[in-house]
């Protein structure tokens, strides 16, 4: 089993940058990709970005502002969020799983969460 703890959620203002890390623990010999989601309130979890052997992939509302990147020997994966808007507050929620493909379907495990309040 995988356990996934995110941090450096917070708060920033509009034009401000922010960088969330998630560490793996467990059974990370199972993870070869890991990725971000995000809830905002009232909506849907959705997809953010993600990487793995496969490449890096990004939602359109985040390409060109948000950067993932991965130390696979500390079993961690960074999400760099600069230039961020009041529409980028949500809860991010860390995933791993074997394939890009299956955290991209959001089929791994969870973390529990961190906080991003975007202010304008």
């Amino acid at each position: 089993q995988v356990q996934l703890e995110e941090s450096g959620g917070g708060w920033v203002q509009t034009g401000g940058s922010l960088r969330l890390t998630c560490v793996a623990s467990g059974s990370t010999a199972s993870i070869s990709a890991m990725g971000w989601y995000r809830q905002a309130p009232g909506k849907q979890r959705e997809f953010v970005a993600g990487i793995g052997s496969e490449g890096r992939t990004y939602a359109d509302s985040v390409k060109g502002r948000f950067t993932i990147s991965r130390n696979n020997a500390k079993n961690t994966v960074y999400l760099q969020m600069n230039s961020v808007k009041p529409e980028d507050t949500a809860v991010y929620y860390c995933n791993a799983d074997r394939t890009l493909t299956r955290v991209i379907n959001a089929l791994g495990s969870w973390g529990q969460g961190t906080q991003v309040t975007v202010s304008s």
